[in-house]
C-alpha cells in the first residue's frame, strides 16, 4: 500500500506551508486536506523531497517519475463488493454465483469470479463533522466511534481519521493501532469557523463564507486517502449531511468516492434542536442518499440518539464483515474514463446493495 507517499504529501505546518501545498497540489478549485499533527521536522520543502537513505538500504526509484509498465493490469477486471438482503433487511449468506446476474450499462456480462469476503482486509476512513451543528451530538460520535473501531478493526485492516468543519484535516493518518485512532477521535473539537488562528487548536479558517466542507472531505478521503489502495475500501461520515462551502459540489465527491472503488456510510446525527433554534432548515438527508447510494452505502438516521448510533455502527460491521465480491471483465473494453452503469441482480429477488458505477480508466496494480 502507498502509505508513505500519502504521508508525505499531507506533512505541512502553518499557514504558510499550507498555502505553499495548496499551490503545488491543488491549482485552481480543488481542495487540500491539512494534517493536524506533522512530524517536528516536518516542513513543506520536505513533502517534496525523497525520505533520507538510511544505513544499508537499497534507495528505491521514485515511481511516480519513472512510470515503469509492469505496474499496469493487462486484463481490466471489474471488482465490486456487495451486500443481500431480503426485504425486511436481514443479510443473507451462503449464496452461491449462478444465483446472480450482472449488468453493465444494461448488457449481461460474464462472471470471473465470486467469493464471500467475510474477512478479506479492511481500509477504512472515519469522517467526523465537527461544525458548530454537531456540538450536542460529538461527544457521543467520539465514543461510539471509538467502540465500534475496537469492534470491527482486526491486525489486517488499517484506518484513518478526518475532521472537517471550515478546512479538512488528517487528524490520524493509516494506522492498526485502535488506541490511536480512538485518541485522534478525542481530540476532535467543535470550530465553527469563528475561532481565531492557533485558538483552542482548530484549524484556520481559509474562506470567510465556508462552515463545513463536507463534500471537500469526502473528495479529499477518496481521492487522497483511498484511491491508491486495493481491496475492501470504506468511508463512514458522522455528520448532519448539510455542507456549507465547500469548493467542490456533491457530484465532485460521488465521482471521486466511485473511481476510488470505496463503499461511503453516512451515519445522519442531525440535532433537529439546533436548527429550530437558528430558525435555519434542515436538508441534508437527500444529498447523503445521493451519495451513498452511488457508492453502494447507506444512510442510517440516528438523530441525537445514543442508542440509535450504536446500533448504526453495530449494521455496519455487521455489513462490511458479509460482503460478497464479485468480477468480471467488461465486454465494452474501451478504457475511454466514460462511466458505466452497474447494477448486479438476484435471481431469488433479494435486494443488493452495490455502488451503481465506474468508471473505465486504466488500473495501476500497487506493488505489494
Amino acid at each position: 500500500m502507498s502509505k508513505s507517499l500519502t504521508q508525505e504529501r499531507l506533512r505541512v505546518t502553518g499557514s504558510a506551508a499550507m498555502f505553499l501545498l495548496l499551490a503545488a497540489t491543488y491549482v485552481g478549485t480543488r481542495p487540500v486536506l491539512a494534517q493536524s499533527s506533522p512530524s517536528p521536522n516536518a516542513n513543506a520543502s520536505q513533502s517534496q523531497a525523497p525520505a533520507a537513505q538510511k544505513p544499508g538500504e537499497t534507495q528505491q526509484p521514485n515511481n511516480e517519475q519513472q512510470p515503469t509498465e509492469t505496474l499496469k493490469v493487462s486484463v481490466n477486471v471489474v471488482s465490486v463488493f456487495f451486500n443481500v438482503k431480503d426485504k425486511h433487511g436481514v443479510l443473507i449468506p451462503n449464496l452461491t454465483k449462478d444465483e446472480f446476474q450482472v449488468l453493465e450499462d444494461n448488457k449481461p456480462q460474464t462472471i470471473k469470479y465470486f467469493t464471500a469476503e467475510s474477512n478479506l482486509p479492511l481500509t477504512l476512513g472515519i469522517l467526523i463533522d465537527s461544525s458548530g451543528s454537531q456540538l450536542r451530538v460529538l461527544d457521543m460520535e467520539k465514543q461510539v466511534g471509538g467502540a465500534f473501531l475496537k469492534q470491527i478493526l482486526t491486525d489486517k485492516d488499517e484506518a484513518y481519521v478526518i475532521d472537517f468543519n471550515v478546512d479538512a484535516t488528517l487528524v490520524q493518518d493509516y494506522t492498526r493501532d485502535v488506541r490511536r485512532l480512538q485518541a485522534a477521535l478525542n481530540k476532535v473539537k467543535i470550530n465553527t469557523g469563528f475561532t481565531s488562528p492557533g485558538i483552542g487548536g482548530g484549524p484556520v479558517p481559509t474562506a470567510p463564507q465556508r462552515g463545513t466542507v463536507l463534500y471537500d472531505a469526502v473528495y479529499l478521503s477518496a481521492h487522497d486517502m483511498l484511491a491508491k489502495e486495493v481491496g475492501r475500501k470504506a468511508m463512514i461520515l458522522l455528520t448532519d449531511g448539510e455542507d456549507e462551502g465547500s469548493q467542490l459540489k456533491i457530484r465532485d465527491a460521488i465521482e471521486a468516492a466511485q473511481k476510488a472503488d470505496a463503499m461511503v456510510y453516512v451515519l445522519l446525527c442531525a440535532d433537529r434542536g439546533f436548527y429550530g433554534s437558528f430558525q435555519m432548515g434542515y436538508s441534508g438527508e437527500a444529498e447523503m442518499q445521493k451519495l451513498t447510494q452511488a457508492a453502494g452505502g447507506r444512510v442510517i438516521n440516528v438523530g441525537n440518539k445514543f442508542d440509535k448510533l450504536r446500533e448504526a455502527f453495530d449494521q455496519i460491521a455487521a455489513e462490511l464483515r458479509s460482503q460478497y465480491n464479485i468480477g468480471y471483465t467488461p465486454s465494452n473494453t474501451a478504457l475511454d474514463g466514460g462511466y458505466r452503469k452497474l447494477e448486479i441482480k438476484s435471481k431469488q429477488g433479494y435486494k443488493i446493495q452495490a455502488r451503481a458505477g465506474y468508471y473505465a480508466t486504466p488500473r495501476e496494480q500497487l506493488p505489494e
